[in-house]
């Protein structure tokens, strides 16, 4: 059979072949448009009994275009299908049986050709670029990719490649295809050019320490400035943003980590009357000793006693054993990923992971109770999540404030009618 798939004929003597494993790649009409606001030009599926790969026409000039109505039916007749992205790829087809084999901390950057590089040098703005260049550059990239990664669909499955594809990767599909109303005029001032009300978040997810990065489009969503007025571009498309912070996150896991109770719920409060400061220079202290080390006069605090002896034991463990493994997740920091190593910095590892991990149950439980609803959960940033809440559902509010008391976690809420809330009006 040719590799070539573009009529009903050839996709019916393909789905005859009874293929039940294979391995997906899928070419949208450009590399660089977010999933949301992308289509699909091909499918490539590599079965791994066969002894090629097939590529699936959908919309290509170089071909018939017929089968497009057929390709998720076709999709859904497989057990597995192993592919580099399963976020990425359920924006295109929402398929249950998909398995990432790339999960962190080893992306897998998908390679080029010379005609691809000179299609994009020269035409990297036309929106249906890959629907142009030859349907064969595509395959022999997808074959180079297949290749690459066959050792990845052999390895053993462990806990973390469950819990990284059965709950990670669709959390953030999920929130990427919520996107985020904008004031059009006010983003063009702070940002770039725009033919929509809505910008998409996109998160890499293949980090070392497993906590991901935002980008996309030249805008780090992570790490938007707070002092020059650029978050007023974001508006609710419903009543509200409410953004729900975790207060002293990164102390409450450490202390569950090292078997440690603080006596009151406010955690900065505590600290503040141990060291003798005000609330902020607690705060400060805290915060400096946790990531770079306690301090010679505070390492009698009970906190930092078995800090100090967690780290430490950590440390014995890693050099010993050559990894130590992420709390809920599964996910192990191994030292051939790490580079250069110490106790601290391992620890300061060890907990953006576990913050990483213990967050995706959250954003799993919100997008449960938020499912079908109208307000939407716009963006996730490490202790932060923000909710663009329509007022008429309370109840939907209020479950989603519980599920921090089920988690044991001291939260503080901003309300606004942009992300700003208020600030440089």
């Amino acid at each position: 059979m040719y590799w070539l798939v573009e009529d009903i004929e050839q996709l019916t003597s393909f789905y005859n072949l009874g293929y039940k494993e294979a391995f997906i790649e899928i070419i949208p009409f450009n590399d660089r448009i977010h999933p949301v606001h992308n289509s699909v030009s091909l499918v490539y599926i590599r079965p791994l009994l066969a002894t090629k790969g097939f590529m699936l026409g959908v919309s290509h000039s170089e071909a018939l275009n017929e089968i497009a109505p057929h390709i998720t039916a076709i999709l859904q007749k497989f057990n597995v299908l192993y592919c580099r992205d399963k976020k990425e790829i359920l924006h295109y087809f929402p398929i249950k049986h998909l398995l990432d084999i790339t999960p962190p901390p080893h992306p897998y950057i998908r390679s080029t050709t010379p005609t691809h590089e000179l299609f994009y040098r020269n035409h990297g703005k036309n929106i249906e670029i890959n629907k142009i260049i030859p349907i064969v550059k595509h395959y022999e990239v997808c074959e180079q990719m297949y290749n690459n990664l066959l050792p990845n669909m052999c390895e053993p499955k462990t806990q973390y490649h469950k819990f990284f594809n059965n709950k990670v990767t669709v959390v953030f599909n999920a929130i990427e295809q919520n996107g985020i109303h904008i004031n059009k005029p006010e983003f063009e001032n702070y940002f770039i050019k725009t033919n929509s009300d809505f910008v998409y978040t996109q998160y890499n997810l293949k980090t070392t320490t497993t906590r991901p990065s935002n980008t996309f489009g030249g805008i780090n969503y992570a790490a938007l400035n707070k002092e020059n007025g650029c978050r007023k571009s974001f508006i609710p498309r419903n009543d509200k943003f409410v953004e729900i912070d975790i207060s002293a996150y990164h102390p409450s896991l450490a202390a569950r980590l090292i078997d440690y109770v603080f006596p009151v719920d406010d955690i900065h409060a505590h600290f503040a009357a141990l060291y003798k400061v005000d609330y902020a220079k607690a705060k400060e202290l805290t915060f400096k000793q946790l990531y770079g080390g306690v301090f010679e006069s505070y390492k009698n605090i009970d906190f930092f006693k078995k800090s100090q002896v967690y780290i430490e034991k950590n440390w014995e463990q890693f050099e010993n054993t050559g990894s130590i493994e992420v709390p809920i997740s599964g996910y192990k920091i191994e030292k051939n990923n790490v580079g250069e190593m110490n106790p601290q910095k391992l620890f300061n590892y060890l907990l953006q992971g576990y913050e990483t991990a213990q967050n995706i149950l959250i954003l799993w439980d919100m997008l449960c109770i938020l499912m079908g609803k109208n307000t939407k959960l716009v963006l996730y940033t490490y202790d932060s999540f923000l909710l663009d809440w329509d007022e008429n559902e309370q109840n939907e509010m209020l479950e989603i404030q519980n599920i921090f008391k089920k988690y044991k976690l001291n939260t503080k809420e901003k309300t606004g009618y942009d992300y700003d809330f208020g600030k440089n009006n």
